[in-house]
């Protein structure tokens, strides 16, 4: 996934586990995700699916099928502002694996581009699993969504092995339950937006949720005084442009947190708190303005964690 990972889980007595063999395990699910989801590897069932001819069957496992088929519903409602197959938007705004310079595309490339992106360019069938694509160019990138799932999985497996206090973290999205070795609620840190350091902006508790967090403080470029960021909304072709800097959802499963955090910073803060706000999602929003940053919360994330947070 191009990240690190991090997991912490709290037995009764030590010998309880083995951690080394949990360990192993929880290795083996993530390099079986990566060998399904990756665009990394260039035989992962999913890159194989960007090669392949169009209006075609291509089998996949069922991983595979649940996790595009869960970013298709968040685009049909979103209409649109979450699409995984904005990468060739993506790298022609130069933030993709090769940035080369970063300068303004021209009109008649970003309308090119344009025409190869569109999440109703893929079909989904359950059983057998599968996955079609309706026009060549079709590139489907599953990062906004996919480390949201590897956590459930990682979830999942820890708690098949009864251990009911964990805290799974992989590239930043969470996933929580019991206490820790203190006997708290988990405790975790959202970051202040700022590029130069690492700062913490709140801390939550987590008990028994899950929670991912997405921002544009971190990349972009300038032109003209401008900035650029790397959040491109597919329903325009262009970056977003609002004073969204970040923000965090909590909810029950990773996956869904990953893919909602990824279509806020698309929608903005004013869009997107209505979004939450009739759909009873759980996000926290920071904004960015000439004094400063100000916050945002929705009832549901209110209703959650009370006045203070």
């Amino acid at each position: 996934m191009g990240t690190t990972y991090h997991i912490t889980v709290c037995t009764p007595a030590t010998d309880e586990v083995d951690t080394g063999q949990l360990k192993q395990d929880i290795d083996q699910l993530l390099v079986e995700i990566n060998q399904e989801m990756s665009t990394y590897i260039k035989d992962s069932e999913l890159s194989l699916f960007n090669q392949a001819e169009p209006n075609r069957w291509l089998p996949v496992s069922p991983a595979v099928v649940k996790v595009v088929s869960a970013g298709l519903e968040l685009s049909e409602d979103s209409d649109g502002a979450f699409d995984m197959t904005v990468g060739p938007l993506v790298n022609l705004w130069h933030f993709g694996p090769d940035p080369g310079k970063r300068t303004l595309p021209p009109e008649d490339k970003i309308e090119a581009a344009r025409q190869k992106v569109g999440y109703h360019h893929i079909q989904v069938q359950e059983s057998p699993a599968a996955l079609k694509k309706l026009i060549p160019e079709v590139y489907v990138d599953l990062s906004a969504i996919a480390k949201g799932y590897g956590v459930d999985a990682v979830a999942e497996l820890i708690e098949a092995r009864g251990i009911e206090n964990y805290l799974v973290e992989i590239g930043g999205e969470m996933r929580a339950r019991g206490i820790n070795q203190r006997s708290e609620s988990w405790k975790v840190g959202i970051e202040k937006p700022v590029s130069q350091t690492r700062v913490v902006q709140k801390i939550v508790p987590l008990d028994n949720l899950s929670m991912a967090t997405s921002g544009n403080y971190r990349n972009f470029f300038e032109v003209d005084g401008v900035s650029y960021s790397h959040t491109i909304d597919p329903r325009t072709g262009r970056p977003a442009m609002h004073g969204l800097a970040s923000v965090t959802v909590v909810g029950e499963t990773c996956m869904k947190c990953d893919a909602i955090a990824t279509c806020l910073m698309v929608l903005g803060h004013a869009e997107g708190y209505n979004w939450v706000k009739e759909r009873n999602i759980a996000a926290y929003f920071i904004v960015k303005t000439d004094a400063g940053f100000t916050e945002r919360f929705s009832p549901a994330w209110q209703k959650q964690f009370g006045e203070e947070h």
